[in-house]
C-alpha cells in the first residue's frame, strides 16, 4: 500500500520523510538550475552583481522552506528512534522472561530469577515513562540531547550508567525484600555495604564528566571561542562523531570503554547475584584514562572563526589594482562558517561586518553544493556604504560567533 497522509496521518515518520525528500530534491534541482543561470530574469541578467543578488535571494527563500521540512523530519525521526529503542528494550524483557522460564525447568524458580525480571521490567517501565513525558519533544532521547540539538556523548554515557544503576538497585531491593530470614538479609546488606573505591570511581567518573562537560562547553560558547551550530537532526552517530559528522576517536573510545564497563557490571551481577560485581583494576584504570582523555579534549577544544588574510578577487582581463568600493574581496581563514553548519539556511546566516555595515555572504550555487561561503574562504562585495580608508572587518559565523578583527585599506 502506498504511504500517504490518508493512510498514516500527517505526523507519521514515513509521510514527513517523504515530504522532506521531495523538498530536498526540489531544492537541489533549483540550485543546479541557478548554478547554470537558468530562470534569471532578463532585467537583471546583464549585470553580474544583480544576477548574483537575485540568485542569492531565491536560494535564501527556498532554504527557509527546506529548513521547515528538515525540522519536522528531525523531530519525527528522533521519535521513531525512541519508539524502536523501547520496542527493542521490551523485546529484551520478554526474551529474559522466556530464558528464565526455560532454565527454571528442573532447577526451579528462584528469587534471583524474580529479582532479575522485576529489575528489567522496572527499568523498561521507567524509560517508557521518560519517553511518554517528553513525547512532544525528543522522546526517549531527550535527556541525552546537548545544547546544539545533537545527542551528547557525555550525557548519553551518564544515562547509560544511570540505567545500569537503576537495574542494579531494583535487583538488590527485590532480593532484600524477599530474604527468607534475618541472617540472609544481614549477609546481603554486608556484601552491599562493602563498596570499593574502584566501584565508586567507575560509576562517579562518567556522571562527573557529564556535569563538567556541560559547564565547559557552555562557558566556551558564552566566551565565543567554541561554535555549536544547532542541528535539527539528532542521530546515534552523534555519539561517536564531531559536529561536522566526522568520526571522533575521542568520543568513540569513551563510548566503547563505558559500554564494556556497564556490560561487565551486568554480566558480573548475573554470575554472582549475592554481591556487587568485583571490577578488575585494569578495567577501572582504562575507564579513568578514557574519562581523562575525553575531558582534556573538551577543555582544549576551540573552533573560533579566524581571519588569516583578505585579498581582492582577481577578475580575468582586469588589471590588479587597489581594493575599492564594489570590488569582491576574498576572506581567507579557518572555521569561518562553523563545523556542522552545512545546510543552506545555516550558510545563509554567515555575515561579514565592515564596521557598522553588515553584508550577508552571497550563496553561490554549484551542481553539488555551494562554492560560497565555506569554512576556508568567503567572498563578499565591498558595499558602497563603506567609506574609503582603513576599515575593520570581521566574520560572524552561522553559529553567531565573531571572528577576530582584520583591517583593510579601501582606496578612493
Amino acid at each position: 500500500m502506498a504511504h500517504g497522509v490518508g493512510v498514516h496521518g500527517p505526523d507519521c515518520h514515513c509521510v514527513v520523510r517523504e515530504e522532506y525528500r521531495r523538498a530536498q530534491e526540489g531544492f537541489a534541482e533549483a540550485r543546479r538550475a541557478l548554478a547554470r543561470r537558468e530562470g534569471v530574469p532578463a532585467v537583471v541578467a546583464p549585470s553580474e552583481l544583480a544576477t548574483r543578488q537575485w540568485i542569492d535571494d531565491e536560494l535564501r527563500g527556498k532554504s527557509r522552506e527546506l529548513a521547515t521540512r528538515r525540522r519536522a523530519h528531525g523531530r519525527a525521526a528522533l521519535r521513531l528512534l525512541g519508539t524502536r529503542t523501547l520496542a527493542l528494550l521490551w523485546t529484551a524483557v520478554v526474551v529474559l522472561l522466556v530464558v528464565q522460564s526455560l532454565t527454571a525447568i528442573g532447577a526451579g524458580w528462584t528469587i534471583t530469577r524474580t529479582a532479575a525480571l522485576v529489575a528489567a521490567v522496572v527499568t523498561a517501565a521507567g524509560l517508557s515513562a521518560v519517553a511518554y513525558a517528553t513525547r512532544e519533544g525528543a522522546g526517549l532521547y531527550a535527556p541525552a540531547r546537548g545544547l546544539d540539538g545533537r545527542l551528547s556523548t557525555s550525557k548519553a554515557v551518564a544515562a547509560l550508567w544511570a540505567v545500569t544503576l537503576t537495574y542494579t538497585f531494583v535487583f538488590f531491593a527485590v532480593r532484600l525484600a524477599a530474604a527468607s530470614d534475618g541472617d540472609d538479609r544481614s549477609d546481603l546488606l554486608d556484601s552491599l555495604g562493602s563498596v570499593s573505591a574502584d566501584q565508586l570511581a567507575l560509576v562517579a567518573a562518567p556522571l562527573f564528566a557529564a556535569v563538567l562537560v556541560r559547564r565547559v562547553v557552555g562557558d566556551k560558547v558564552n566566551r565565543r571561542v567554541l561554535q555549536k551550530p544547532h542541528s535539527d537532526r539528532a542521530r546515534l552517530f552523534d555519539l561517536v562523531t564531531d559536529d561536522a559528522g566526522r568520526s571522533s576517536l575521542v568520543d568513540a573510545q569513551y563510548v566503547l570503554v563505558n559500554l564494556v564497563a556497564t556490560g561487565f557490571v551486568v554480566v558480573g551481577l548475573a554470575r554472582d547475584p549475592e554481591a556487587l560485581p568485583d571490577i578488575p583494576a585494569t578495567l577501572v584504570a582504562l575507564a579513568m584514562v578514557s574519562v581523562v582523555v575525553y575531558l582534556v579534549a573538551k577543555l582544549v577544544e576551540n573552533n573560533r572563526p579566524v581571519i588569516l588574510s583578505v585579498v581582492r578577487v582577481h577578475v580575468p582581463g582586469n588589471l590588479d589594482t587597489a581594493v575599492r568600493q564594489g570590488d569582491d574581496i576574498e576572506i581567507r581563514g579557518t572555521n569561518l562558517v562553523g563545523a556542522g553548519a552545512k545546510d543552506p539556511d545555516q550558510l545563509a546566516r554567515v555575515v561579514v561586518m565592515f564596521g557598522a555595515v553588515h553584508v550577508y555572504a552571497p550563496l553561490v550555487p554549484t551542481d553539488s553544493g555551494f562554492a560560497n561561503p565555506c569554512d576556508a574562504v568567503i567572498v563578499v562585495p565591498i558595499p558602497v556604504d563603506v567609506e574609503p580608508g582603513r576599515v575593520e572587518l570581521c566574520v560572524v559565523s552561522a553559529a553567531g560567533i565573531e571572528s577576530n578583527r582584520y583591517e583593510i585599506e579601501i582606496a578612493d
